[in-house]
C-alpha cells in the first residue's frame, strides 16, 4: 500500500506498482517456525472498528493517512462489498498484521493494504502473510460466486512504507510494472 505523506511536496516519494499475472509466479516464503504460533484467519464478519484498528496499528508509523477521516459508515460500506476480504495474522492470539484484498473488474485483485504491527516486524511473519494473502487473491473467486477467476494480482508500495516492503513483494514473485516519483 502506498503511504500518503502528511504534507505533500515536503518529502520526495517514489511509488512502485507491482503485479503477478499467474498463480504459478507466487514464490511463497517459509512459514514461521511451528513454535511461533502464527496463524492467518479471514475476518469474515465485516467490522469497521476492527479494520480501523488494523489500519492505524499497522500504518501509523509509515504515514498511512488516506482512511483516517473515514466515518464508521464509510468503513462498513467498503468492507461489505463483495470481493473485499481482510486476512489477519495472529501470533499466539495477538493480531500481528493483515492483508486486505479487493476484487476488481477483468479478474484483477488488488492487495490494497498489507503490513505488520511494529512489534511483529523482522520476525519472518511478513513474508508468510504476504504469501498467504497473494494465494488468497488467486483463489478469491472461489469464495465469491459470480466473480471472474483471478487473472492478475497487483499492489503498490512507496518509499514511505517499511524499508523491506519492495524487496518482500519482489521475493514473492511480484514484478515492478511502473514507477512514479513526486516531490
Amino acid at each position: 500500500m502506498t503511504a500518503t505523506p502528511t504534507e505533500p511536496g515536503t518529502t520526495p516519494v517514489t511509488t512502485w506498482y507491482l503485479e503477478m499475472t499467474a498463480a504459478a509466479e507466487l514464490r511463497p516464503a517459509a512459514a514461521p517456525a511451528s513454535g511461533a504460533g502464527v496463524s492467518v484467519v479471514r475476518a469474515e464478519i465485516p467490522s469497521a472498528p476492527f479494520s480501523r484498528f488494523l489500519y492505524t496499528a499497522v500504518g501509523g508509523d509509515v504515514s498511512w493517512t488516506d482512511r483516517l477521516e473515514w466515518p464508521p459508515e464509510r468503513w462498513a460500506a467498503y468492507l461489505e462489498r463483495p470481493g473485499c476480504e481482510t486476512w489477519v495474522a495472529y501470533e499466539r492470539g495477538t493480531p500481528a498484521g493483515y492483508v486486505e484484498l479487493e476484487a476488481q473488474d477483468d479478474g484483477a485483485v488488488e492487495i490494497v493494504y498489507f503490513g505488520l504491527l511494529p512489534d511483529f516486524r523482522g520476525r519472518g511473519i511478513g513474508g508468510h502473510l504476504l504469501s498467504y494473502g497473494a494465494a488468497r487473491a488467486w483463489d478469491l473467486a472461489a469464495r465469491w460466486p459470480g466473480r471472474e477467476p483471478t487473472a492478475r494480482v497487483w499492489v503498490h508500495t512507496c518509499s514511505l512504507d517499511g524499508p523491506y516492503a519492495l524487496a518482500n513483494y519482489e521475493r514473492r514473485g511480484f514484478r515492478v510494472t511502473r514507477t512514479t516519483s513526486s516531490h
